[in-house]
């Protein structure tokens, strides 16, 4: 391990430990991560309640409620405690224009998430955060787990070289490259967006950089040559991918909500449960122009 990783890693695991009064929290790893015990996200919180949930939020990104029992009234409120919510760009005709339904089975030919990703990047002003409430899952009883990769951690293990080669670039995300890469064309309906965002952004609550370029939406970094840039690109993905250490698993059980920071976090939805099904709701938070 290089002493550029090394680093970024002290600089998380020997920041003081927040504390909580209303709810416990138990990290899911050292570095990303954490399951929360002690709420009933279906009743109203309380103003402790809901700071804690937004230190806790920043501290580990992603967040974990086991044995919810929620309606999508519940769900929505739950989110709105963020932000406004964020309508679904192709939503389901009569259906709730806030929640997008997740689910997958033994007639499904894809499913959406199976890559390394943060969501709707090619928005002009991506989400905010998600939050997916799943209530069934694979029959089997295991499979179709959610890996998500800190991003803010991912900077931060590049090497200072590269870190001031990356600042300052910027990259088009392209809202039709999901579908340009499984040989087919958007929806009709699908005004797809294309905005230009800096590869290396700050969060703006906390102001830490974050590594902002994903495979599925990332067409290329404007500054560089189309082999430099692709190079770069896969250079980063693979970063993304293969250090294990940028990682969380969440293993979904039935009623299990997950909200995780869009802003900071990428995930990836493995679809290792066919020919079984899985089944959530997902509703997106508003957010704002990703600034270097």
């Amino acid at each position: 391990m290089d002493q550029f990783t090394l680093d970024a890693i002290a600089r998380i695991t020997t920041a003081p430990r927040e504390t909580y009064e209303s709810f416990t929290v138990d990290p899911l790893t050292p570095l990303l991560g954490a399951e929360i015990t002690g709420l009933d996200l279906s009743e109203e919180l309380t103003p402790v309640q809901q700071k804690d949930i937004r230190t806790a939020f920043l501290t580990h990104h992603v967040l974990v409620f086991r044995d919810q029992h929620l309606t999508p009234e519940d769900h929505k409120r739950f989110a709105a405690l963020f932000g406004p919510l964020h309508l679904d760009s192709l939503p389901e005709e009569g259906g709730d224009p806030y929640i997008l339904k997740v689910s997958a089975n033994k007639d499904s030919k894809v499913v959406v998430g199976n890559g390394w990703h943060a969501d709707g990047t090619a928005d002009d002003e991506p989400s905010l955060g998600s939050m997916l409430y799943v209530t069934e899952v694979p029959e089997i009883g295991s499979g179709g787990d959610t890996l998500f990769a800190n991003m803010h951690l991912a900077y931060d293990m590049l090497s200072p070289a590269m870190k001031t080669f990356l600042d300052g670039l910027t990259a088009v995300h392209d809202g039709a490259r999901p579908w340009f890469t499984l040989g087919q064309l958007p929806p009709a309906e699908y005004d797809a967006p294309r905005n230009e965002h800096p590869v290396v952004v700050r969060h703006p609550d906390t102001g830490r950089k974050i590594l902002f370029v994903n495979g599925p939406y990332t067409s290329h970094i404007t500054q560089l040559a189309t082999g430099e840039s692709k190079a770069v690109l896969d250079m980063l993905y693979d970063h993304v991918a293969r250090t294990n250490l940028l990682h969380c698993r969440v293993r979904w059980q039935a009623n299990t909500l997950v909200f995780w920071d869009n802003r900071c976090v990428q995930h990836h939805a493995t679809w290792d449960y066919f020919p079984y099904s899985r089944y959530g709701q997902r509703i997106a938070i508003d957010g704002t122009r990703p600034l270097a």
